[in-house]
Formats: structure tokens, C-alpha cells, sequence
């Protein structure tokens, strides 16, 4: 049950956007911007970012619909973006993104966290500053997400499903609302 009087019916995010459509607009652009603008990292890479973020913050919703969003920019693959979860690592992706998403879960942590190593090894492996900038704003912005979806204790849905078809929608369409 939410923490305030949130539409009924909308999960996650949605229904603290749906109560506040002043404040939606600029984060739904920021996710558009973050996640699916222009840009040498790819969706699927930025969104695996993302659901490794809020995999860390243990935020269900975010963490499932990202996954999903990440799993249709790649296909339908599923197996990426869980092996992503388990141990980035060790996970079937580049050497940069590696080093990205190590950077970002510093960030998750405390921005702090981040050294001047970890920049040198997202550099050594062939990022950009733009892509190690990406990488720390989303997992900042991801880290606010997660917080604004929990600290409202939203509704989140349990069937996968659901996030599957979240993930489909959110891939093929993005963030931002073009009717609205």
C-alpha cells in the first residue's frame, strides 16, 4: 500500500508521474535522454547500467522493467542482462562496459567511491569521457529513481510478465510521452 494517495492501478514510477505531472516531465526527458539519446554506448548497454543499479538498490520495479527494456534492445536476450546482474565481471559484454558499470556501482554506493583508477580503467578499455559521464549520471539518476519509486512504496507487480511487455513498450517507445 502506497505511503500517499497514488493513482490505483499504475506500478511503479507511473503512478508517482501520474500524481505529480510537473515533476514527471523532466525525469521522463532525463530517462529519454540518458537511456535512449544519442550517444556511442548503445540502449541496451545504458539500460543494463541502469537494471545493474537498481538491482544493487533493490528496487524490484525499476531493476524488472529495466531488465526487460535492456532484454528487447537485445533481441528478446534475457541471458545478458542476468548475467549482468549476477557479476557484470564476469558477464558476456565488452571490456568497456565492464569498467562503466564498475564505476557506476561505485556510484550506486557513493559517488565518492569512484577513484581515479576506475576512470583510467574505463579509459584504458576505450571509453569516453562522455560515456564515463553517461555512466555516472545514470547510475546517479537510477539511484533517485529507486528511492522515489520505494520511498513511496508504489505498487509493484509480482508477474513478470508484466514487465516483460514494460520492457517491450519502453524499448520501442521510450520516455517521454508524446501525447501528453
Amino acid at each position: 500500500m502506497p505511503h500517499i494517495s497514488l493513482p490505483e492501478g499504475l506500478p511503479g514510477i507511473t503512478s508517482g508521474f501520474a500524481f505529480r505531472p510537473e515533476t514527471a516531465k523532466p525525469m521522463r526527458e532525463l530517462a529519454e535522454v540518458l537511456l535512449r539519446g544519442a550517444n556511442t554506448l548503445t540502449s541496451a548497454e545504458r539500460e543494463m547500467i541502469a537494471t545493474l543499479v537498481s538491482d544493487r538498490n533493490d528496487c524490484h520495479f525499476c531493476q524488472a522493467s529495466h531488465r526487460a527494456a535492456a532484454a528487447h534492445h537485445l533481441g528478446g536476450n534475457y541471458d545478458v542482462v542476468d548475467a549482468v546482474k549476477r557479476d557484470f565481471d564476469s558477464a558476456p559484454v565488452s571490456p568497456k562496459l565492464k569498467a562503466l558499470m564498475a564505476i557506476a556501482a561505485k556510484v550506486q554506493e557513493s559517488g565518492r567511491n569512484v577513484t581515479a583508477s576506475d576512470v583510467e580503467r574505463a579509459r584504458a578499455a576505450g571509453a569516453t569521457d562522455v560515456e564515463i559521464h553517461d555512466a555516472v549520471l545514470i547510475a546517479a539518476a537510477f539511484s533517485m529513481f529507486n528511492r522515489y519509486v520505494d520511498g513511496l512504496a508504489t505498487f509493484t507487480p509480482r508477474d513478470e510478465a508484466a514487465y516483460d511487455q514494460m520492457g517491450q513498450r519502453m524499448a520501442k517507445e521510450g520516455y517521454v510521452r508524446r501525447n501528453a
